[in-house]
C-alpha cells in the first residue's frame, strides 16, 4: 500500500487514486477509481469517482453557468454520497517536477480563476462523494477491495469509464488483468 507520512503525522493515502479490485461487487464501486483528498485513520477518507462520467456538462445541468467559463466543464458521478450536492475540483499537473496538485471541493469563483490563471489546469464537477468513516478504508484495504495507485502521470485524465480503470490496474497491478478482463455475468464467457 502506498502510504506518506510526514514527521509525527500517521499515514494517509491522500492524494492517491484506489483502483476497485476486479473481484469487489459493490455495485457503488465497482471498476472505479477514485480519487482520495482526505484521509487519516481516525477521520476516514473522502474522495470522488474519477471515471463514471455523466456525458452532460456543468452548463447544461446549472443554467447560472450556461454563458460562463465553467459552461464546459465535465459532470461526473462521483460517488454515492449526497448525490444532489455538487463538488468542483480543479488540478494541475507540471510535468517537469512531476508535482500533482489538487483544489478539492472549490467555489466556481476559484474554479473560475484556475482556469484563467494556471495554464493545464483540469476543472471537473461532480454529483455526490465517496466517503468512509473512521477504520472503515483500512478495513477495506486489509481485505484487498482496493488498490492503492500513486498518481504519478496525468494520464487518468486521457481515459474515461473502465477504459481508464482497466488501464490503471494493468500498470500497476498486471496480474490483476485477467479478472479486469472477466465478464459481469461468467456465463457469458
Amino acid at each position: 500500500m502506498s502510504t506518506r507520512t510526514t514527521g509525527t503525522e500517521e499515514a494517509t493515502i491522500a492524494g492517491s487514486l484506489l483502483l476497485a479490485h476486479p473481484d469487489l461487487s459493490d455495485g457503488n464501486f465497482r471498476r472505479t477509481v477514485v480519487l482520495i483528498s482526505a484521509h487519516t485513520r481516525e477521520d476516514g477518507a473522502l474522495g470522488v469517482v474519477m471515471n463514471r462520467p455523466l456525458d452532460r456538462t456543468l452548463g447544461e445541468v446549472h443554467g447560472e453557468f450556461a454563458f460562463g467559463p465553467l459552461a464546459s466543464v465535465k459532470l461526473y458521478s462521483g460517488g454515492p454520497v449526497a448525490t444532489e450536492q455538487m463538488l468542483l475540483s480543479a488540478w494541475q499537473w507540471n510535468a517537469d517536477t512531476g508535482v500533482f496538485r489538487l483544489h478539492f471541493g472549490i467555489s466556481a469563483e476559484k474554479a473560475t480563476e484556475l482556469l484563467e490563471t494556471e495554464p493545464g489546469t483540469e476543472v471537473r464537477g461532480f454529483l455526490g462523494y465517496a466517503g468512509w468513516t473512521g477504520g472503515q478504508l483500512e478495513n477495506e484495504l486489509k481485505h484487498k477491495s482496493w488498490v492503492v495507485a500513486p498518481i504519478e502521470t496525468p494520464d487518468f485524465q486521457q481515459s474515461s469509464g473502465e477504459t481508464l480503470w482497466k488501464r490503471l490496474i494493468a500498470s500497476i497491478k498486471p496480474d490483476l488483468l485477467l479478472g479486469a478482463d472477466a465478464p459481469d455475468d461468467p456465463s457469458m464467457n
